[in-house]
């Protein structure tokens, strides 16, 4: 049986302890159906070691670190190891398959090579990282060009969001891109905690949290993610439920001057409750949340958004189109316009049970048909073979 050898590079690595690209590489090795193939996975480590984890070919990258730059020589490692790999082991018809775009300047050199050795160059364009508050303009500048020259030596970009794969038709026309869409996928199972569970009580009472008496959100602490608005309309809404907030705020300057701007810490129902990083723990705070709110309005496909869809009754989601083919009619909307998420708030006060059981349901269907892991595994496959 011939082998086909796929090589990952553009995630911190697995075992997955991070964001997104993480777990989709974590998933997709872990899951994977066809035996001929044969994953190799860069992982930034402390040394250059290698292991075997979900049958995969793990080799750690040693990077010096040096501020933004790093993930960029990280890549570059990588890649570098990769094409001494396949040279000294013979391999034939591989594909090297790299997450967001970081390595442009760089990738006309490497794909020349590659392509001498037979192997094919996948990239995962990600979402407009260039439009990313944290990055300043000249960072900003080097990730738009970065995208531009990976689209245009690309043999094939894979889309995580119907609305990337618009933009990059659309923004790179000229190149005439071949691309394809395959969305990020989510589990649809429930957790393993009970609700008398002592871990879960604990965290509540610690926290000063009653189940279903609570908004919940999970993600990065950063700017465009639209905390601002969020936090504003909540201190408008006259609801008496928590606004819980599962994020990393330590030694975070967005985080000062919005206090000062908002005065939040004086409105009780704000809880900013730190990271939660027990996963069946926060699959069970997810499942217990009255409503989840989203404001992500940068990237493809969410995963915090999937994971919400799969395990959160309601859904509050900014009216963004990367959002919209998500969730569909599963989910609310509003807008960054004053007095759209709060009135929405208001209204959800007063929703009857059974309307919330038809947004559940609603939300896991979505998930269960468009974005099971097993669904986007099959496609991943049916392309790599």
């Amino acid at each position: 049986m011939h082998k086909k050898n796929i090589f990952i590079i553009g995630s911190k690595g697995i075992p997955a302890k991070y964001g997104g690209f993480e777990t989709f590489v974590d998933k997709l090795t872990e899951k994977k159906v066809i035996k001929s193939i044969k994953y190799h996975v860069a992982c930034m480590g402390k040394d250059n070691k290698e292991f075997e984890y979900n049958e995969a070919r793990c080799f750690n990258v040693n990077v010096p670190n040096i501020g933004p730059a790093k993930a960029v020589y990280y890549d570059l490692f990588a890649l570098k190891n990769i094409v001494k790999y396949i040279k000294k082991n013979n391999i034939d018809n591989a594909i090297v398959y790299i997450l967001a775009c970081r390595i442009g300047p760089f990738i006309k050199h490497y794909k020349r090579k590659l392509h001498k050795l037979n192997c094919k160059v996948f990239v995962n364009p990600d979402g407009h990282e260039w439009k990313r508050a944290k990055w300043n303009w000249l960072i900003k500048k080097y990730w738009k060009f970065s995208e531009k020259l990976m689209v245009k030596h690309a043999d094939l970009l894979i889309c995580d969001s119907v609305n990337i794969e618009k933009y990059i038709k659309e923004e790179y026309g000229k190149y005439n891109p071949k691309t394809t869409f395959i969305a990020y996928g989510a589990d649809i199972t429930t957790s393993n905690l009970k609700n008398d569970s002592s871990k879960l009580l604990d965290w509540y009472k610690e926290k000063e949290i009653q189940p279903n008496e609570y908004y919940l959100v999970v993600g990065r602490f950063v700017p465009e993610n639209n905390y601002e608005t969020m936090i504003t309309e909540y201190m408008k809404s006259k609801t008496n439920k928590d606004f819980v907030l599962i994020t990393n705020v330590e030694n975070n300057k967005f985080y000062e001057r919005l206090k000062e701007k908002t005065n939040f810490d004086k409105d009780k129902r704000i809880k900013f409750v730190g990271t939660v990083y027990d996963q069946d723990l926060l699959k069970k705070i997810r499942e217990n949340a009255y409503g989840y709110i989203h404001g992500h309005e940068v990237g493809g496909t969410n995963p915090s958004l999937l994971e919400a869809l799969a395990s959160t009754k309601l859904n509050l989601l900014l009216d963004v189109g990367f959002n919209q083919e998500v969730g569909e009619d599963g989910a609310l909307y509003w807008k960054k316009e004053e007095n759209s998420l709060s009135d929405l708030l208001n209204k959800l006060d007063s929703i009857s049970q059974a309307d919330i059981e038809k947004f559940s349901n609603k939300a896991k269907n979505r998930i269960k048909e468009y974005y099971s892991w097993e669904r986007i595994i099959d496609k991943y496959e049916t392309i790599f073979k």
